[in-house]
């Protein structure tokens, strides 16, 4: 299963972006999504999560600002960024627990990272 993230970038304060991360391969399912973000210096912290049946969970920074979403159909993790704020700089990943239909267990698997720069 691979992972293909796009849509970083630059943004100003209170600006918006949205990613996307479209998985891809041969014969599997996909349980939680998730988006991580990495800043310079710090630890991956998680922040969005969305369940198979579309459940979403935010980090505390970003709830009310950030929205996460899924469309099955298309194996597409999405992220809506309202309201960026310079603290939102970093690269940020997605994640899919996935288990191809060959397998007994899931698998975490990653993306390679999209850059979002949020300038002041």
């Amino acid at each position: 299963v691979q992972l293909q993230a796009s849509g970083g970038g630059l943004a100003q304060t209170g600006g918006s972006l949205r990613l996307s991360c479209v998985a891809s391969g041969n014969s599997f399912n996909i349980n939680a999504m998730r988006w991580f973000r990495q800043a310079q210096g710090k630890q991956r912290e998680m922040v969005a999560a969305i369940t198979a049946g579309s459940m979403p969970d935010y980090a505390d920074p970003v709830k009310g600002r950030f929205t996460i979403s899924r469309d099955n159909a298309k194996h597409t993790v999405y992220l809506q960024m309202n309201s960026l704020k310079p603290e939102d700089t970093a690269v940020y990943y997605c994640n899919a627990r996935a288990r191809k239909t060959t397998a007994f267990t899931f698998s975490e698997y990653w993306g390679q990272g999209t850059q979002v720069t949020v300038s002041s």
